[in-house]
């Protein structure tokens, strides 16, 4: 009855029904997982921006790298801001996907060592090679109040780190290549600010990151976890499909075959029918 699974064609299908399904799972707990990971990412964005601000110096030193339990907490550095070794960090967009640069300077710190600021966006200079009109930065010892972010990499972040770039622009944001620069110890991580507002409105300051959307993860995996229940549902639907139309199709012939015959070819009639 069930021979025809044995066929070629049913075979490759079995087959492939059997790859679609721990596939298809696989994939539903891929989105699933990356749902869990996006809520415990906004829950920890949104204690850490909550916390209580504190000096940086104390979440921070020269060569430390920076927890996840401490990305985006408060922190205030006071200092001065040394623009001689200010730098642009470059490809990076603004609030509304402008691409352009962020301005990246350290600040001396009152007992010597420096704590690098991102100071915010501004566009990019009209070619690849010339430096940007950087807003000048205060002046005097200064309070400044941001987030504390750790050093950029190519493996975190995803961006290339390449060389051969003009004077003063880098692609990272990363504490050990500023001190081999700058010749001074500088703290681990940077200070990404929120405060105070620059005169001008120029740069823009970074924006507070994403912490209320969760994404479609979740109704990814459910999608792809309905799928694979799907996929043995539509097998056994062609089966039962495949069968009853070999049935049917078996019926019809012998139907066809156990017609009586007509008057001409019927060799009982031909026998009866007188010669003349």
């Amino acid at each position: 009855m069930y021979r025809f699974l044995l066929s070629r064609q049913w075979v490759i299908l079995t087959l492939i029904a059997l790859v679609l399904v721990p596939t298809m799972i696989e994939l539903g707990f891929w989105q699933f997982h990356r749902h869990e990971r996006r809520v415990a990412q906004n829950a920890l964005i949104a204690d850490s921006i909550a916390a209580k601000p504190l000096p940086v110096e104390e979440l921070t030193s020269p060569g430390h790298t920076v927890p996840r339990s401490d990305y985006w907490r408060p922190v205030t550095a006071t200092g001065t801001f040394d623009t001689a070794h200010e730098v642009v960090v470059r490809r990076r967009t603004s609030a509304d996907e402008r691409v352009g640069v962020h301005i990246l300077s350290p600040l001396v710190l009152r007992d010597g060592r420096i704590v690098l600021v991102n100071r915010g966006w501004i566009p990019a200079a009209a070619d690849q090679h010339s430096y940007p009109p950087v807003p000048p930065a205060p002046k005097g010892e200064v309070t400044i109040s941001g987030r504390l972010k750790a050093d950029e990499t190519t493996g975190a972040s995803g961006i290339k780190d390449l060389k051969g770039l003009p004077d003063r622009q880098v692609m990272l944001i990363n504490s050990t290549q500023q001190a081999a620069l700058i010749g001074r110890e500088v703290l681990g991580g940077y200070l990404e600010q929120t405060g105070p507002e620059p005169a001008g409105d120029t740069p823009e300051l970074i924006p507070e990151p994403d912490h209320a959307s969760i994404g479609a993860h979740m109704a990814y995996a459910v999608q792809w976890w309905l799928f694979a229940a799907g996929v043995p549902v539509g097998w056994v639907i062609l089966v039962r499909r495949e069968k009853h139309d070999r049935q049917t199709a078996a019926s019809s012939g012998t139907k066809g075959n156990d017609t009586p015959g007509t008057p001409e070819t019927d060799p009982e009639a031909i026998q009866a029918t007188p010669s003349l």
